[in-house]
This record gives C-alpha cells, sequence and structure tokens, in this order.
C-alpha cells in the first residue's frame, strides 16, 4: 500500500501462534460463562432445578428452604420455608407452576410457584425423603427415601398409589423416562440402580454400578441412562439389554450430580452434553460421541449440584460450603419455537414499500440503495484510527499507552509499547505517573509478566517502574499493594521453575537408577550366559574325552579283531596242508 506524505500509518498489532492446544472452540464457548453471581447459603446447596419453561426460574434446596431466583436478575425471587427440618430436591412441575420438595421428616410437599401456597402434603415414608421428582404427566410425584422403598403418589388425590421394594439401602436419586411416564430410574446406596415399570410395580432391569449412586439422569431420546457414584459416571444402553456404553472415571473424588443439555456447546459443534459435578471440586463437560472431557471448571469448594438452562444462558453450582455461582453466558441459544421451554418470539417490522408517489421517495437517505440509472460517486472517508492510534499521532505517548491498556488486549499493549521503544518515548511514556495512573500499568505487568509471549518486554518494563518510582514506594496502599501482586508473581513463577527443574532432575535420576538396575541385570544375565557357556565347554570336553576313550576302545577292539582274523586264517591254513600231506 502506497502512502502519500503526511499520511499515519496503523499501529500494527502483534500477531502471536494460536495457541490450538491450550484454547479450542468448546473451551471458549464455556469461557463465555461469565459475571459469576455468587450467593451465600445457611447451609450446603444440595440441589439445584430449572424451571422448564420461560424465562427459566431456578430452585435451589438449602437447609429449611427452598429459594426460587428470578432468571433475569439472578435474585431472590420466591423463599418456600415450611419445612420443620432440613429440605431436599426441590424441583419443579413440566409447566413451571407447581413445586415439590421432600424432607427430613417424611413429608412431601407440593407448592404453587407464584404463591408459595401448600398445596398437598403426602405422608407415607418412615424416614427422611431424599428425592422426589414430578411424572412427566403432571398428575404424579415419585419420592425415594432412607426406607429404602421408592413410591408413586396420586397428588390430585393426596395418596399413595404404588409402593416398590427392591433396594437394600438407602434411595438417593431417581428420573423419569421421556418416553413413558411409566418408566422410572432409581438409584441408591445398595450400589444399583433400578428400572421400574410402573404397570407391572416391579422392577424390569438392575444395572450394578459398583459405588453408592448418587444422581441418574436419562438421555433426551430415553435409550439412554447416566448413573454417578464413586469417582465415575456410567452411561448405560437400555435398548441393548442394561450394557454399560462408557465409564467417565475423570474424577478424583465421589461425583455428586449430573445434568444434560440438548444443545450446548459452540454453535459450529452445538450437540448434547453432559455435565458432572464431583466432590473434588470440579465441574466437568462430556461430549457425547466419544465421551471425552471438552471442558473443566474448578471451583473453591466440593460440588454439590449444578444445573443448566434449557437455553444455556445459566449455570449454576452449589457447593458444599453454602455458596451459589451463577454464571450468565455472552449469547444463550434460543428454545424451539412453540415448545415449553421456548422464549416469546419478536415479530418482525416491516416499513411501507416506497414508490415515486411517495414523499418519501423524493427525502429518502443515504442508506437508501442506488437505482440503476443513478451515478455513484465514491466518497472520501477518513481512516478510522483506535484511541492508542490517534494519541500515537499526536505523540501524545502517556495517553496512547493509557488507552491500550483500557483496551485489555495484551497484544496490542505489547505492540503499544514495541512502538514506544522504537520512537525512544518509553520513558515518557512510564514516566511522570501518579497512583491512578500508575495502578493499571502495574495491574497489566503483574497479569501477563508470566506469559512467555511478553515476559521479556514486561521484565523490562518492570525494571524501568522500579527504577523510576522505588524512591515513593510506601507513599500509595494502591502501588504498593500492586507491587507486591508483582512480587509474589514472580516468586511464584520461580518456584514453579524450580519445581519443575527438580521433577525433571528427579526424573532423571530416577531414569538413570532404572539404567543402572537395567545394567546391573544385564551384567548378571551375560555373567550367568558366562557360566553356562563355561558349563557347556566343560560338557564338551567332557563329551570330548569320553568319545576319545570310545574311539580308543573301539581301535583296541578293532585290533583285537584283525589279531583274531590273523590267527584263524594262519590256523586254516595250517590245516590245509596238513590234510594235502
Amino acid at each position: 500500500m502506497d502512502y502519500e506524505a503526511g499520511e499515519y500509518q496503523k499501529l500494527a498489532i502483534r500477531q502471536y501462534p494460536a495457541r490450538a492446544l491450550r484454547e479450542t472452540a468448546e473451551g471458549r464457548y464455556w469461557k463465555q460463562f461469565k459475571a459469576p453471581l455468587v450467593a451465600q447459603q445457611v447451609g450446603a446447596v444440595s440441589h439445584i432445578d430449572f424451571s422448564p419453561v420461560y424465562p427459566f426460574h431456578y430452585a435451589i434446596t438449602s437447609s429449611t428452604r427452598v429459594i426460587i431466583y428470578d432468571a433475569n436478575t439472578r435474585q431472590v425471587r420466591r423463599t418456600i420455608s415450611r419445612f420443620k427440618d432440613r429440605a431436599y430436591s426441590g424441583c419443579f412441575r413440566r409447566d413451571g407452576k407447581l413445586l415439590v420438595a421432600g424432607g427430613e421428616d417424611a413429608v412431601i410437599q407440593v407448592f404453587d410457584a407464584n404463591s408459595r401456597t401448600l398445596l398437598r402434603q403426602l405422608k407415607g415414608h418412615k424416614r427422611p425423603v431424599r428425592v422426589a421428582r414430578y411424572a412427566f404427566d403432571r398428575l404424579h410425584v415419585l419420592s425415594g427415601s432412607d426406607d429404602a422403598t421408592v413410591r408413586l403418589w396420586d397428588v390430585s388425590a393426596g395418596e399413595q398409589v404404588a409402593r416398590l421394594t427392591g433396594h437394600t439401602d438407602y434411595v438417593r436419586a431417581a428420573a423419569a423416562s421421556p418416553l413413558s411416564s411409566d418408566t422410572w430410574a432409581t438409584g441408591g446406596y445398595d450400589h444399583v440402580v433400578k428400572l421400574w415399570d410402573l404397570r407391572a410395580k416391579q422392577a424390569v432391569m438392575t444395572l450394578e454400578h459398583g459405588a453408592p449412586v448418587e444422581d441418574v439422569a436419562f438421555f433426551f431420546a430415553g435409550g439412554l441412562l447416566v448413573s454417578a457414584g464413586g469417582t465415575s459416571a456410567l452411561v448405560w444402553d437400555l435398548v441393548g439389554g442394561g450394557r454399560p456404553l462408557a465409564r467417565l472415571a475423570n474424577h478424583q473424588k465421589t461425583v455428586t450430580c449430573v445434568a444434560l443439555s440438548p444443545h450446548a456447546g459452540p454453535d459450529s459443534a452445538a450437540a448434547p452434553r453432559l455435565l458432572t459435578g464431583s466432590l473434588d471440586g470440579h465441574v466437568k463437560v462430556y461430549e457425547l460421541d466419544s465421551y471425552r472431557v471438552t471442558h473443566a471448571s474448578r471451583y473453591p469448594s466440593p460440588v454439590l449440584s449444578l444445573g443448566l438452562s434449557p437455553d444455556c444462558g445459566l449455570l449454576a453450582v452449589g457447593m458444599a460450603d453454602g455458596a451459589l455461582s451463577v454464571r450468565r453466558h455472552a449469547r444463550p441459544k434460543p428454545a424451539a419455537p412453540g415448545t415449553p421451554g421456548a422464549a416469546p418470539q419478536k415479530r418482525a417490522r416491516y416499513g411501507p414499500k416506497l414508490t415515486a408517489a411517495n414523499y418519501r421517495y423524493i427525502v429518502r437517505g443515504r442508506s437508501e440503495k442506488a437505482a440503476a440509472d443513478d451515478v455513484r460517486i465514491a466518497a472520501q472517508r477518513r481512516a478510522r484510527l483506535a484511541p492508542y492510534d490517534r494519541d500515537l499521532r499526536q505523540f501524545r505517548y502517556r495517553a496512547a499507552l493509557d488507552a491500550a491498556l483500557a483496551s485489555g488486549r495484551p497484544e496490542v499493549v505489547a505492540s503499544v509499547l514495541g512502538e514506544l521503544a522504537a520512537r525512544a518515548g518509553l520513558s515518557a511514556a512510564l514516566g511522570g505517573r501518579d497512583e491512578a495512573s500508575l495502578a493499571p500499568l502495574l495491574a497489566h505487568v503483574a497479569r501477563h509478566i508470566a506469559d512467555p509471549r511478553h515476559t521479556r518486554l514486561l521484565a523490562g518494563v518492570a525494571h524501568r517502574l522500579l527504577d523510576a518510582y522505588g524512591s515513593v514506594v510506601g507513599a500509595s496502599p494502591e502501588v504498593d499493594h500492586r507491587l507486591r501482586v508483582l512480587r509474589e508473581r514472580v516468586a511464584c513463577e520461580k518456584e514453579d521453575e524450580l519445581v519443575f527443574t527438580k521433577e525433571a532432575l528427579i526424573s532423571a535420576q530416577h531414569a538413570l537408577k532404572a539404567s543402572s538396575h537395567e545394567l546391573s541385570h544385564t551384567k548378571s544375565q551375560l555373567a550367568d550366559l558366562k557360566g553356562e557357556l563355561g558349563s557347556t565347554k566343560s560338557q564338551n570336553e567332557s563329551m570330548r574325552r569320553e568319545m576319545l576313550l570310545h574311539k580308543r576302545s573301539l581301535d583296541a577292539a578293532h585290533n583285537q579283531l584283525h589279531d583274531r582274523e590273523y590267527e584263524l586264517r594262519a590256523s586254516t591254513a595250517n590245516g590245509f596242508w596238513t590234510s594235502s600231506e
């Protein structure tokens, strides 16, 4: 491109190789769940459930309360506290109007989700009810209890319909099949998952999980089931007779909860995803074609519950210390129109068609498309410059660096610093700063100095800053805090480097020991082989001597035979001559 005299050339932003191994489209999608709102509850958040209908409010169960949050504001909408003891498993009905919850007092309660009115109390269990779910027909509730029984209830009549026995320990999980209201799956601490046919009132399939089962969930087509317990989650093929398809053993501690989303992930690869939460503080996302982990998030406390809204706009995670983390995605996915979980569709607006008889046709603006016989005149447009480009153009170096820092892009800051160094303006940009302008620069240096792409450049900037402002250390608490953060970051990086070097030396030492052991083993093998060769040589020598003795014996026998033959011939000849005479 040819530039005219005096024309400013835009700053070329540094380009770095793509970090394909460190960040993928899947990782970028899940990292867009930002702005976490952390609400501290009075007890552990044991369950999270999203309403199936727009706007997807969510209910969390903690201590003796079930709290309904507004999905738009993420603030408390309703609080249901009519529990005598601890509440469990607050879940919405399919239409989002009613909510059912179990409790430590062995009573199942049904509430109006809008008015908090108590509508039904279902009594019959002998011990705490840890799980309660609405059926897809909206008329029945299934419950599981620590009394090892599963019960089906008619909500309208308030009566028990069926009592299912088969578990031998606490029942902690239940899920309704999307194919039939008569098919349910339950899991318990007896290490098994049972598939129930409510028409026959008995279990039609028993799946051995191998550990206490904490949660179960059906896949959307209903042919697959996932169970969580121990340090793994198992995917079962129900159509194929209950055979295990995959064991997802990617957690270090007990897997406490699972969640399924029909179309999570980036737009280019939107597909069903499985999420698991564990006591190790991790939430992991699985792609369901190969069952591999595509993303993992770390939380500060053991994860007890999680939920993902139907439009993939909110990700809620409940923890053992009572913290509730709710993250919002930048671009929620619209639910299918006409479904219970669909947001209202906005009607498209169309303006009136313009004709030559319309006054607006005569005074139409610049956005109007040119007609076939119109003459197009290209307008000279001035180049749109970024704020740091405008400052560099006017030689305002300190303002240019501040504008680059305000962009939040480390590659832009690196490019501006490189341009300032080339113009010999780095000292002018770094010097003469007050507390308000120095703190963002120190924060940027501390945040990115460990990045290998910026380490050399930012290390030089850090040295210049320490030389320029070392004499005023202690005058500003904010600057002192930033300097301490920078020192700790550099110390951590050095410590990590030392640890890495130590691990490398230990690995080399182990490899050397292994090589030494292997060499000793080889030497012993060679010594054994040498001994075997010596023994073989001795055996060969003995055999040679035996063969030599045997040969001598044969020679002696041969000589004896020869002498005997000679004697026989001589005696025969004497007899012949005697007879002739």
